[in-house]
């Protein structure tokens, strides 16, 4: 699994949908200089845990928003059934309500870029091409900062569903540091003292607890 933090975010164009409009040309270029990103991956359309991080992410849009970030999604699945989960009513398993973009990376390319493409491609002995497993998604995030560089990433295995707060804190850490100077230890809250990155810092904070 590679490690792109402190690397810019591959790039990529594709088709999305956001609401009830197809993007041709979506890219996470737009946003550079403008807003950070919080950019997930999951498996796929109409299965199970998928829909319930894709509404709290809806749910906690405007908290993403009073933070400056784009929340985008992406799975291996086509615009086309991106269109029909949004269309399709929460008490049926659909998403509808869900504002953001998703991302159609149906050629698997995105998915490779940020290394988290379950399955394997292979050339048999015949020189067929195989696939070991299904070639879908792991349930990767990543932050990404206004200069489109990865700050952080956690990536869960599919059964796996992720926090939505602690996407939320890692933001706010990240955003405290960059106006402040002051580093963010283990379980740091918006609003705790952080500390400086010094020895007479750390001293000082542990000194307080």
């Amino acid at each position: 699994m590679a490690v792109l933090v402190g690397k810019q975010a591959p790039q990529f164009v594709a088709k999305a949908v956001q609401g009830e409009t197809v993007i041709d040309a979506f890219s996470l270029d737009q946003f550079l200089g403008k807003k950070y990103v919080l950019f997930f991956f999951y498996p796929k359309d109409f299965t199970f845990v998928c829909p319930t991080e894709l509404h709290r992410f809806q749910e906690e849009l405007a908290e993403f928003e009073k933070r400056n970030v784009a929340v985008v999604g992406c799975s291996t699945d086509s615009e086309f059934s991106h269109w029909a989960w949004l269309n399709t009513p929460k008490d049926q398993g659909g998403i509808q309500g869900v504002q953001y973009p998703l991302v159609a990376d149906i050629n698997k390319t995105i998915s490779s870029a940020y290394d988290v493409l379950a399955g394997e491609e292979f050339i048999n002995e015949e020189g067929g091409l195989e696939v070991e497993g299904e070639l879908v998604a792991y349930r990767g995030l990543f932050l990404i900062d206004k200069e489109g560089v990865v700050r952080h990433q956690v990536v869960n295995d599919m059964p796996l569903g992720r926090s939505i707060r602690e996407s939320l804190r890692v933001i706010d850490a990240l955003q405290h540091f960059e106006e402040n100077g002051e580093v963010c230890p283990m379980d740091w809250q918006k609003g705790e003292e952080a500390m400086n990155a010094t020895h007479e810092g750390v001293s000082n904070y542990l000194g307080k607890k």
